[in-house]
């Protein structure tokens, strides 16, 4: 199965975030990125890739040490930026430093576990929103989400994601998230 731990922001949250990302579509140029689907908008904090059936116990324990390590804590969306001109993502405010150690925790645990983790990279929690497969400069899209600040909103769990690729051939076609198990966070 392929695997990630991840966060998923509440359907009020996902819904602003939608609205400014459906101004940042109608930008000049927009037809040419490709657009991530509302349905699958995470935080990933931590991709663990193909993960054998047989290390699914130990990892679903370490995860679930990991979720009560960490108290429930306050994000909203806020702002923007890219990774050269290849993705354009949303960033978070709030206790970010708690959502870092989550996302450490996600990682260790997975080690800890037997899965295989490619080397680890400081975490910076994003949510990706689009991917530029052409030569579109993303700076107007950097700058219309500058302002952007959503309501507050608590993460209360830590949950385990499959992703379904999609089908090979099939232009514009994007992976289907499944949960797989979630911890509440805390004790």
């Amino acid at each position: 199965m392929r695997l990630f731990a991840a966060v998923l922001p509440p359907d009020a949250a996902i819904a602003e975030l939608a609205a400014r990302v459906e101004s940042l579509r109608a930008l000049p140029g927009a037809n040419a990125l490709r657009w991530t689907e509302r349905a699958g908008w995470h935080f990933t904090l931590a991709f663990y890739g193909e993960v054998a059936e047989e290390l699914l116990p130990g990892l679903h324990t370490r995860l679930a040490r990991a979720a009560h390590r960490h108290d429930p804590h306050e994000l909203r969306f806020a702002g923007g930026g890219r990774f050269s001109d290849r993705v354009v993502w949303v960033g978070v405010d709030g206790d970010s430093a708690t959502l870092r150690g989550l996302a450490d925790s996600a990682a260790a645990g997975a080690r800890r576990a037997g899965v295989p983790m490619d080397q680890h990279r400081p975490y910076h929690p994003h949510l990706t929103i689009a991917r530029n497969r052409s030569t579109t400069s993303l700076a107007p899209y950097v700058e219309g989400l500058t302002d952007f600040q959503g309501r507050t909103w608590t993460v209360r769990e830590l949950s385990l994601v499959r992703s379904h690729p999609p089908a090979p051939g099939v232009a514009g076609r994007q992976p289907r998230y499944e949960v797989v198990a979630a911890w509440p966070l805390g004790r």
